[in-house]
């Protein structure tokens, strides 16, 4: 039976309104360009610091992008998200098998435990792996090998599902199956060119891959 581990953003949760406008909030404090919401949803899933510093141009501005961006992440754009419609009914499927079940994101786990509470997906899984505050973490292949060893979890018989290629080459890297899915913010061409084992359009389609 396999154990399966879940992405955040873009995998169980919406959160473009929450983290673009966060980013916004940032660059506009720092007197920067100022993209649309529909031209930052590429800072969706990578670690966020990377994204900032392709915005602002230097370390030193990516980190006060970031400490501002945190300030109105963490107050306001935390609940601009919302889970995506059915994925209650999927995680449901899924919990009644017996599978383990959790959640790794490059987001600070602070903030992710957050939301999986806010949004009641909390029982259906045993922990929430995420970074810490200080970057602790925020790569993906680092993540998955903290939470495999934490969680005591054979990686060839863990799955991780994902919507872009930091899920799935933290997943290849480490020796676990990578399901990547398109409902969230990477494309299938990015998913595949990191060599996802399997695509799924829709997250019901997970069932056929975590359901034996």
């Amino acid at each position: 039976m396999a154990t399966v581990f879940f992405d955040l953003d873009g995998t169980l949760t919406d959160p473009k309104p929450g983290i673009t406008r966060s980013i916004q909030y940032a660059l506009e404090r720092l007197s920067l360009a100022v993209p649309s919401e529909d031209e930052l949803t590429w800072c969706i899933g990578p670690p966020l610091h990377s994204s900032l510093k392709k915005l602002t141009g230097t370390d030193a501005l990516a980190d006060q992008a970031l400490m501002l961006y945190r300030d109105r992440f963490s107050n306001i754009g935390l609940f601009e998200n919302e889970a995506y419609a059915g994925i209650v009914d999927t995680l449901t499927t899924i919990a009644a098998t017996g599978q383990r079940m959790f959640v790794a994101t490059s987001k600070p786990a602070v903030y992710a435990n957050r939301i999986v509470e806010h949004f009641g997906l909390k029982p259906y899984f045993e922990r929430v792996f995420g970074s810490e505050l200080d970057g602790t973490r925020v790569d993906k292949c680092d993540l998955l090998r903290y939470a495999l060893d934490e969680a005591r979890v054979d990686a060839n018989s863990a799955i991780m599902i994902g919507d872009r290629s930091h899920d799935v080459v933290g997943a290849r890297t480490n020796g676990m199956t990578a399901i990547g899915v398109l409902y969230g913010y990477g494309s299938e061409a990015e998913l595949r060119d990191a060599g996802a084992h399997h695509i799924c359009a829709a997250h019901p389609e997970l069932l056929g891959h975590c359901v034996a």
